[in-house]
């Protein structure tokens, strides 16, 4: 689409508006505009008492335009009245173009929780939180509810943090497939996972650095998570490798939470699981996606339904102390009836921990190969897909405690995780709402620093530190060179006055 933006705004938050309505978009100002071409004129003018906005809207022969004014008020920078009024503005004209009111508003990015955490934060309460997410960002009531429900549950967890913590991510980029949907940085052939046990090693000595590095700024470890990718791809021998790695360089016992993401079922044995446990492992995920093997067969999981309740199986059987489950709503050839039954079931197995996703399109999955027609403004089932998922699960005692939300997701809709009382993840709250660094390890680790302290929150700026993107350059001849400047900046931001 053409994008054109005149006023002091983001050009990125605006591209953001736009994908409200066209989901999938890609953005120019150049480009030649065909009869289908979507068009989007922006122009902001910041004025003595507020902000006025004026967009229009142009496809073919169809043309919606509006406008806004919003005062500045105390309590709002003029950054996020801009914010305000354009987001107001795209919103009417989108609204009125289609004829579709989206149910997240003008509510944009990935931590939609941050805006209900500040006002409730400020005192200002549940209610009034609700109303103002509705009043100023149009959010309809059941997305004001949720929300508002996540940042208090977030609040609640937070506060009893203790201070000068941190958390670490140790990345395992590789797959025994990759699904059609994924975008992560991970490897399945047979010439790529060769490299894992030198992975392994180079990985060790990122893990011994990196420890030396957390205590020397002073920060103590509150949850370990090992992500990918697929780590139970390793095996056992393998898998006791990298855990004495991590056991060498930091007290697990004294972890709040010590997290291993399983994910594929065709990857989980009883042998690997009793390794973890002997290691001190206290979270387990096995994500099943969906209990339909038709879909699973579409999306490219090399698993099946029984696969799934047998890796359960073991994961309750295993002595971690709580077991994760991730579901996908929206997913291609999967409707709400098949859904439904996949969430009736998976809250019939009662696990600690439920994560609902929406499926999402990421530019470098494979489906976007083989299906173009992917990007969905209604969502079709998902809406229902998910909003059944939320109102079962709260019904079964499950609590939503953190959010996120992509950008081409189906629908525009949203990733929660439910826990039952006391079970909730923190590393996910940790990572998601930036209160606290976070330190990676490994091929496509990001490292995030910020001098936030729990709710003690500077809003000072995320300096991120990425780690070498694939296996084949993390094991690389520079991999040293770009590993020793990393933690020279790590030790210069600690080492700096504010």
């Amino acid at each position: 689409m053409i994008l054109t933006v005149k006023g002091n705004i983001n050009k990125y938050y605006v591209q953001t508006l736009c994908m409200l309505f066209f989901p999938g978009a890609k953005f120019s100002e150049s480009e030649e505009a065909g009869p289908e071409t979507p068009i989007v004129d922006l122009l902001l003018e910041e004025r003595e008492d507020g902000v006025f906005t004026s967009v229009s809207i142009k496809r073919g022969d169809k043309v919606c335009s509006a406008e806004n004014f919003t005062e500045y008020k105390d309590g709002f920078t003029k950054g996020r009245i801009a914010k305000i009024s354009s987001g107001k503005a795209i919103f009417d004209a989108g609204e009125k173009f289609f004829g579709i009111t989206p149910s997240w508003g003008i509510l944009t990015g990935v931590r939609p929780a941050k805006v209900a955490s500040e006002y409730l934060l400020a005192g200002l309460g549940v209610q009034k939180t609700k109303r103002l997410l509705r009043s100023e960002y149009f959010l309809n009531p059941k997305k004001a509810t949720l929300v508002t429900d996540v940042a208090s549950n977030e609040i609640k967890i937070i506060k009893k943090l203790p201070r000068k913590r941190c958390s670490v991510y140790i990345s395992i980029p590789f797959c025994p497939s990759r699904c059609a949907y994924c975008s992560f940085v991970s490897y399945t052939s047979e010439k790529l996972l060769s490299l894992i046990p030198d992975y392994l090693i180079a990985l060790k000595q990122e893990i011994v650095e990196m420890f030396a590095t957390i205590k020397r700024a002073c920060l103590e470890v509150a949850t370990v998570y090992i992500g990918g990718g697929t780590p139970t791809i390793l095996s056992e021998k393998e898998l006791d490798f990298l855990l004495t790695a991590i056991e060498e360089n930091v007290d697990v016992t004294s972890l709040m939470e010590y997290t291993l993401e399983g994910g594929r079922p065709d990857t989980i044995t009883a042998e690997k699981l009793a390794v973890a446990k002997l290691h001190g492992i206290t979270r387990f995920s096995v994500n099943p996606q969906t209990l339909n093997d038709d879909v699973l067969k579409n999306i490219g999981r090399h698993h099946t339904v029984d696969d799934f309740y047998r890796a359960y199986d073991i994961a309750v059987n295993s002595g971690i102390s709580h077991i994760n489950t991730d579901l996908i709503a929206g997913l291609p050839g999967e409707d709400f009836i098949s859904f439904s039954r996949t969430v009736d079931k998976i809250i019939e197995l009662r696990p600690d921990n439920i994560t609902f996703h929406t499926f999402c399109v990421k530019k470098a999955s494979d489906i976007l190969r083989s299906e173009t027609d992917v990007f969905s403004l209604t969502g079709g089932d998902a809406g229902m897909s998910v909003d059944y998922s939320q109102v079962k699960a709260k019904n079964a005692k499950y609590k939503p405690y953190y959010m996120y939300r992509n950008k081409n997701t189906v629908g525009n809709f949203e990733n929660v995780g439910f826990a039952l009382e006391g079970a909730e993840g923190l590393y996910n709250i940790f990572m998601m709402e930036e209160i606290h660094p976070v330190f990676g390890a490994g091929a496509g680790a990001v490292t995030k620093l910020t001098r936030n302290d729990g709710l003690v929150v500077t809003n000072s700026k995320i300096v991120r530190i990425f780690n070498p993107k694939y296996p084949y350059e993390y094991l690389s001849a520079d991999r040293e060179i770009a590993l020793a400047e990393k933690n020279l900046e790590i030790e210069k931001f600690f080492s700096a006055e504010e």
